[in-house]
């Protein structure tokens, strides 16, 4: 089968739906399909092979923080050709709603076009007013995915129509085997806790996981946090403060590999997170790597956490309850291991493997029968950017198009 991926977000800065958009292309070249991708990048030299070049991006806020997408004529003509030049049998689209390249394949192409929903949040100023304008497109959407339940009836509150729930997933073995960071040996090198995400970021939670820290060293003196990921250093610095300096060391941006060792080196991971998490990979990934779990109680993360039988949920930004988990933890040996030995068969049914045939059998549903490929729509060359494709079956309350206030980035 000939596929046509296309990713939103700035493919060379890390972030969930990249992950996904690169992780299945690469099951499914190993299954033995074509599949080339579409997405925006900072320098087009970062790109993989079979993955095509659709500008640079601006940034944008986005469920509570900043996404860089691109959208507009020049992005439009780049959409076109790669369309033309891919002889699709199915093209797979992520995050159509927001302005972006993904929204272009819907207002352009015409054909079997199946979507995957990311995000998840309760209140979205941008979907509520953008939704009725860009509802006619994405009915053109023939095959609809989510990746959680919240995720799901987030699109279909904002955008209508319903959806398939397949997770998000991770390559478990990759996880699961290899070595752990120097120096850092689970329950060998003292109770290490960690953390993952962009610090600096208010959703992720680290302000209030240093509160809960606090309490921790008190109670485990030898104690320590690891911090990965991006952010102002400077800054995360002073939430630190002279009490803690001694138990909390920053690792900074982590490559793959290097992720995969952290994961499976700390004795918990911890996940405070505040909102704005349709799923939560890392979690998939820690319960991989072994690694047991301590987490927020949000919605996503109890999912995937079998609501506690896989980890510890804790009350979200409460500081004196992350830290009671956490000790409670680090004091139950027997509990460690049970968590630690259970995370590959919670794992298991988030492997790319499983998750990828889940994906091709909704592509099989949206193809034709006798086949055929996914083409230029009869009205692509009336594209206007901001009105509804000619002959919708819906218009805007309105009763017309205007013009849209994104532009290309060259």
């Amino acid at each position: 089968m000939r596929i046509g991926l296309v990713c939103p977000y700035q493919w060379d800065v890390p972030g969930g739906v990249q992950y996904h958009v690169r992780d299945l292309a690469g099951t499914l070249r190993g299954m033995g399909h074509h599949v080339e991708v579409l997405t925006p990048a900072e320098h087009e030299e970062s790109l993989p092979e079979h993955a095509t070049f659709a500008g640079r991006t601006v940034p944008m806020p986005y469920n509570g923080s900043m996404a860089s997408w691109q959208f507009g004529p020049v992005s439009a003509a780049r959409v076109r050709r790669w369309l033309r030049e891919g002889h699709f049998d199915v093209v797979h689209v992520h995050e159509p709603a927001p302005p972006s390249v993904s929204l272009l394949v819907c207002m352009i192409a015409t054909g079997p076009i199946v979507a995957t929903f990311h995000a998840a949040t309760t209140r979205s100023k941008l979907l509520a007013a953008w939704g009725p304008v860009v509802r006619p497109w994405l009915e053109r959407i023939t095959g609809r995915i989510a990746v959680s339940d919240f995720a799901r009836r987030v699109q279909v509150e904002h955008l209508g129509g319903d959806a398939v729930i397949i997770p998000n997933g991770v390559h478990v073995d990759v996880f699961a085997h290899g070595p752990s960071l120097p120096g850092v040996t689970r329950g060998v090198d003292g109770p290490t806790i960690g953390f993952l995400g962009r610090f600096d970021e208010p959703r992720k939670g680290l302000p209030v996981l240093l509160d809960a820290m606090r309490t921790v060293v008190r109670r485990h003196p030898d104690a320590r946090l690891l911090i990965a990921g991006r952010g102002d250093a400077a800054a995360i610095d002073e939430l630190i403060g002279s009490d803690l300096r001694a138990h909390v060391r920053l690792l900074g941006e982590l490559s793959e590999a290097d992720k995969a060792a952290f994961l499976r080196s700390v004795d918990i991971y911890c996940a405070p997170n505040l909102l704005g998490e349709s799923f939560g990979v890392v979690l998939i990934e820690a319960l991989a790597a072994g690694a047991p779990i301590v987490a927020s109680d949000l919605d996503a993360f109890a999912r995937v956490l079998e609501d506690g039988a896989a980890g510890v949920l804790v009350r979200r930004g409460d500081p004196a309850a992350l830290a009671d988990a956490l000790c409670g933890l680090l004091a139950d040996p027997a509990r460690l291991a049970e968590l630690s030995a259970g995370g590959a068969r919670a794992a298991a049914v988030y492997d790319w493997d499983v998750l990828a045939r889940q994906i091709l059998a909704v592509y099989e549903t949206v193809l034709p029968p006798g086949g055929g490929e996914v083409t230029l729509g009869e009205d692509d060359a009336g594209v206007s950017f901001g009105g509804p494709p000619a002959g919708s079956r819906r218009e805007l309350a309105s009763g017309g198009g205007q013009e849209g206030p994104y532009s290309d980035i060259p």
